[in-house]
């Protein structure tokens, strides 16, 4: 089962790009972040004649998340539980193929509102660990995939990227992210690439990516008995190069 995620940084204006990337890399499941618009705008039309079926979570401007899957799916959740009802930010889509939970997320950044941004991206981190936590105890097997807006470790952004303060790099952030590895997840790419650079993002500003200023912040995490099947986990860096590009890549994870 080949599963990606990608922060396509508006499904309107790279719409094409994503219909060139799934003719060529076949996933079976694609999860998208940063659509940008209301669910009836997004575009299912021409991904349903690749043979891939739609299933969005809009927002009119900001954030939204969707799943693109040619193959059936049911839907669980359409928003992180745990949160409170009145949170009317698209950030999290869950659906289940062939007994697998499968989980699309686009985390917050936590740079914007001051702390209060920070305290909701942590908490909303909170509330993703338990929902993880949830899902070990019931025994299913489960993925974890989208944009995390963290960096792990200082091996996953470019030395000077970032300022020591960003909320991407800050130590609570971090360690919300360990939490969930110290529950028993993997993560995908580090497992596979266990060090080095293997960014997955690079800011239009400054030549970030001419000079491989990159980060690392879309990440597939894998409970145990997934993480038995993980066969490979790679950003696709070419994404990057092409004409006006997402400042993101997709990452493809593939499991046996």
């Amino acid at each position: 089962m080949k599963i990606a995620t990608w922060n396509v940084n508006s499904i309107r204006q790279r719409e094409t790009h994503v219909q060139r990337w799934l003719e060529n890399t076949q996933p079976d499941v694609l999860f998208l972040q940063e659509i940008k618009c209301e669910t009836p705008a997004f575009p299912s039309l021409p991904f349903h004649g690749l043979g891939y079926t739609a299933e969005v979570v809009g927002q009119k401007s900001y954030n939204g998340v969707a799943v693109l899957a040619r193959v059936p799916f049911n839907v669980v959740h359409r928003a992180l539980p745990g949160l409170p009802a009145d949170d009317a930010q698209a950030r999290y889509i869950e659906i289940e193929v062939e007994g697998i939970t499968l989980i699309g997320i686009y985390l917050p950044n936590g740079n914007s509102r001051g702390e209060d941004g920070f305290a909701y991206k942590l908490a909303w981190m909170d509330r993703l660990a338990e929902r993880a936590q949830a899902l070990l105890d019931d025994d299913r097997p489960f993925v974890i995939t989208g944009d995390f807006n963290v960096c792990p470790t200082d091996e996953d952004y470019a030395p000077g990227a970032l300022s020591p303060t960003d909320a991407l790099v800050r130590p609570e952030s971090r360690a919300r992210f360990r939490r969930m590895i110290w529950m028993g997840l993997t993560d995908a790419v580090r497992a596979v690439h266990p060090h080095g650079p293997v960014y997955t993002f690079w800011d239009y500003q400054a030549g970030a990516w001419q000079r491989d200023m990159g980060l690392r912040i879309d990440h597939a995490l894998l409970s145990p008995t997934l993480a038995e099947r993980l066969v490979s986990a790679d950003p696709d860096r070419n994404e990057r190069d092409q004409p006006q590009p997402s400042d993101h890549v997709p990452v493809l994870t593939t499991l046996s």
